[in-house]
């Protein structure tokens, strides 16, 4: 029952993240437009192909991760998760609703950081789910450089 409820948990966790960030991130608007970017900026067709990745693997590793790890792991893994999907959709609303590059900074920054304890028990809870979980780790910490990169820039 335990497992059932956080795979539910889990994959809810993934849809809110890829609802609420599609809610609230306007690439398109005239004050992200405006902004100076860092020169790592990647091409703007890039999200478009890391994000539905980063999603499915999410919801890969929350199904692993609630049917194989250990009850510790499995609630560490959805605590730091929930975490991270409510710092990232802090960040989405101070850059692109309130345009405050700070705690658009600051959110980011504790983003990657919270998702750092996923990586770990994936990789405890098996390894080739740790592996596909980095792309996500990394695009966080690249992500997080160039929030910090639009605040000194701007």
């Amino acid at each position: 029952m335990i497992k059932t409820l956080l795979v539910i948990t889990n994959s809810s966790l993934v849809a809110i993240y890829a609802i609420g960030s599609g809610l609230l991130v306007n690439t398109g608007d005239g004050f992200y437009r405006s902004l100076k970017r860092p020169f790592w900026q990647p091409p703007d067709f890039v999200p478009g192909i890391v994000w539905p990745y980063n999603f499915l693997v999410l919801i890969i590793a929350g199904i692993i991760i609630a049917n194989n790890a250990s009850n510790l792991f499995r609630f560490s893994y959805t605590i730091a998760f929930a975490f991270s999907v409510i710092t990232a959709l802090v960040w989405a609303h101070s850059l692109f609703i309130q345009h405050n590059l700070i705690l658009a900074a600051i959110s980011l920054a504790v983003t990657a950081l919270s998702t750092v304890p996923m990586v770990a028990i994936a990789f405890q809870t098996d390894w080739k789910i740790g592996l596909a979980l980095l792309p996500y780790q990394l695009w966080l910490i690249v992500a997080s450089s160039l929030s910090v990169g639009y605040k000194v820039l701007n």
